[in-house]
């Protein structure tokens, strides 16, 4: 789900504005009863298919990734929309704002139909005030999904159908070193919605097969207790997304955090992450004074592809092919 898609929310005064605008020329276009019935049905129209647009312009949260849906929930709860739940009833207003539209249209062409022309034009005058009050009556709605557009536009670029490893570990570390490394992340780096700082998603490919490398500061660089409500549900977003966690730590300290915290970290994700989690040692040229999966050193480039292709070895992805009989 790329919620980058999502349109620009329109706000209230702007679809009346439209609408009525609209309406006015049809009106001359036309004369008495007929004009009045065609400025009610173009008003009408533009303001029910523009505001049932802005809700079938959002996907079906039912069917988002469970990777994403937390995302999501995590990012609205730090806005003013707070949360899908809250998303999900303003979308609710809108389309019943819409539906209610249809039904003054139906109501008041029926009722203008059999008037005469003086009185056609008192009823379209009020049809075009009770539709102006069904928008009006939904414009913190629209302001409301147009927050909540915003705010997850921003979100990265991860996909849940392909193989993700989620890269962890203290600040300092390497992660993002290794990931700009190995990977083409420098010219995807999106904003992350929990920190100042940015996720960096790389990609490898191996067998036609391409694999996400998500390295998150701010988030599984601490201690859960260090963590905020919405960091947490951002971790468990990640619980969602990782087919295996690449856990690196740093043995010569350089990193400024001491190696027995970087291991209760470890101890952490272990206990959370129900994927292979791989543990690699880097500057390895410095210190080696840890038990890892492996070792490797960036700078040096020591060992980098073996730890490459551990990771690969322990997503163990294969793809999904036609059934052959």
């Amino acid at each position: 789900m790329h919620f980058e898609d999502l349109p620009t929310t329109p706000r209230s005064e702007e679809l009346v504005d439209k609408a009525f605008s609209r309406a006015a020329r049809a009106g001359r276009a036309k004369q008495g009863i007929e004009a009045q019935e065609s400025m009610l049905q173009t008003s009408a129209n533009i303001l029910s298919d523009n505001l049932q647009n802005v809700v079938t312009s959002w996907p079906d949260f039912e069917l988002v990734d469970d990777f994403y849906y937390e995302l999501a929930d995590a990012t609205l709860a730090e806005t003013d929309v707070g949360g899908i739940d809250n998303l999900r009833q303003h979308l609710s207003s809108v389309m019943s704002a819409g539906r209610q539209i249809e039904h003054l249209k139906e109501e008041y062409h029926g009722r203008i139909r059999n008037a005469d022309s003086d009185t056609a034009r008192k009823l379209r005058k009020q049809a075009f005030a009770r539709l102006a009050d069904v928008t009006e009556g939904v414009a913190d709605d629209l302001l409301a999904i147009g927050e909540a557009r915003d705010a997850l536009k921003v979100l990265p670029d991860i996909r849940a159908d392909e193989p993700a490893i989620v890269v962890a570990g203290y600040p300092n570390v390497g992660k993002s070193s290794f990931v700009n490394d190995v990977t083409n992340a420098r010219n995807e780096t999106a904003s992350y919605p929990y920190t100042t700082t940015g996720i960096n998603v790389g990609h490898i490919e191996r067998d036609h097969i391409r694999y996400q490398l998500v390295d998150t500061p701010g988030v599984l660089d601490r201690p859960s207790e260090e963590r905020n409500a919405i960091e947490s549900q951002a971790v468990s977003a990640l619980e969602h997304l990782a087919d295996a966690v690449l856990y690196m730590v740093d043995a010569s300290g350089a990193c400024g955090y001491p190696l027995e915290d970087q291991l209760e970290l470890l101890d952490e994700v272990e206990s959370r992450f129900d994927v292979p989690v791989i543990v690699v040692c880097n500057k390895s040229d410095r210190s080696t004074d840890v038990e890892a999966d492996h070792y490797m050193s960036i700078e040096t480039g020591e060992n980098v592809e073996n730890v490459l292709d551990a990771m690969i070895d322990a997503v163990g992805y294969e793809p999904e092919l036609p059934f052959e009989e």
